[in-house]
C-alpha cells in the first residue's frame, strides 16, 4: 500500500495538459498530488482538468486571470478543505490549499502552496518576504496540532547544493541570504523536514530549469519544489524521484513514497 505524493508547478495547467501531464498522471498513480502555478479560473478547469487519473480536484484561484493558483487532487475524500490562509494579499493570489484528512485517531493535512517569486523586481522580492514572514508562524500553529505534508515551489534554492551556479546566484531572488535563513529557521528551529533530502543528498538533483540559455539541455538548474512534513510523517518516506523523462512545465514532477495509508 502506502501513500504516493506527487508535487509538480505547472506554469499554466492546459499548457501542461497538452504536453501530457494527465496521461503521465495516471501512469503515476499517485494517491494525491498538489499543482501549482494553475494559470486558470473555475470556468476553464472545470469538466477538462478538475479530475486527474481518477482523483477529484480541489482548487484556490487567483483573482487575477492567468495568474498564480493552486489545486490538490487526492483518491480519498478529504473530511475538510481550506483555501488560503487567512492573509488577504496572498490570499486574492491563490497561493494555499489545504486537504485535511481527519479520523478520530489523527489529524493530517496535504497542504499545496506556491510562494511568491520576488524575481520580477523588489516589489515583488518584498511581498515574498511579507509571505514569508506570515507564512512561518501559520505552519508553526498548524504544526502545534496536526501532522503535515506542505508540498509546493518555494522559490527557495536552501543550500549550494540546491542549485548549479551558487557562487553566482548569491544576491539573485531564490538564494538570497534572507530567504535561505528562512528556510534552515523553518527546518532546525521549526522542526519541519525537507523529505527529498532526508531521502537524497546528492547534488544536481534539481526541479526547475530557466528558458534561457540551454539551461534544460545543461542542467543548469535549481531545487525549487519541496516536501516539508512533519518529522512523524517525514519519518515514513522511503522513495523519492524527480521525473525528467517528460516534460510538462519549467518545473519537474517530484513524486515520493510514504509508508503510511490516507
Amino acid at each position: 500500500m502506502g501513500f504516493r505524493l506527487v508535487t509538480l508547478n505547472l506554469n499554466g495547467i492546459r499548457s501542461a495538459a497538452t504536453k501530457g501531464f494527465m496521461q503521465w498522471t495516471e501512469s503515476v498513480s499517485p494517491d494525491c498530488m498538489g499543482v501549482q502555478e494553475v494559470k486558470a479560473q473555475a470556468v476553464d478547469v472545470n469538466g477538462k482538468y478538475d479530475t486527474v487519473a481518477g482523483m477529484p480536484g480541489h482548487f484556490h484561484y487567483a483573482q487575477k486571470k492567468g495568474y498564480s493558483g493552486v489545486g490538490a487532487y487526492s483518491k480519498k475524500e478529504p473530511s475538510d478543505v481550506i483555501t488560503g490562509f487567512g492573509v488577504e494579499e496572498f490570499d486574492f493570489e491563490g497561493r494555499y490549499i489545504e486537504l485535511r484528512f481527519d479520523t478520530p485517531a489523527r489529524k493530517f493535512s496535504v497542504i499545496s502552496c506556491y510562494f511568491p517569486s520576488g524575481s520580477s523586481g523588489e516589489e515583488r522580492q518584498q511581498a515574498k518576504f511579507r509571505f514569508l514572514a506570515q507564512m512561518y508562524p501559520y505552519l508553526m500553529a498548524l504544526k502545534a496540532e496536526r501532522e503535515f505534508v506542505l508540498v509546493g515551489d518555494i522559490n527557495i534554492a536552501h543550500k549550494p547544493i540546491d542549485l548549479k551556479n551558487w557562487k553566482g546566484n548569491q544576491k539573485n531572488s531564490g538564494f538570497l541570504p534572507e530567504e535561505r535563513d528562512w528556510m534552515t529557521r523553518l527546518l532546525e528551529e521549526g522542526g519541519l523536514v525537507d523529505v527529498f533530502r532526508k531521502l537524497n543528498d546528492k547534488p544536481e538533483q534539481y526541479t526547475w530549469w530557466s528558458n534561457r540559455g540551454q539551461a534544460w539541455a545543461k542542467n543548469v538548474g535549481w531545487r525549487l519544489d519541496y516536501h516539508l512534513a512533519t518529522p512523524g510523517i517525514a519519518a515514513t518516506a522511503q522513495r523519492e524521484y524527480i521525473h525528467l523523462e517528460q516534460r510538462f512545465s519549467d518545473h519537474a514532477p517530484l513524486v515520493i513514497d510514504y509508508d503510511f495509508v490516507l
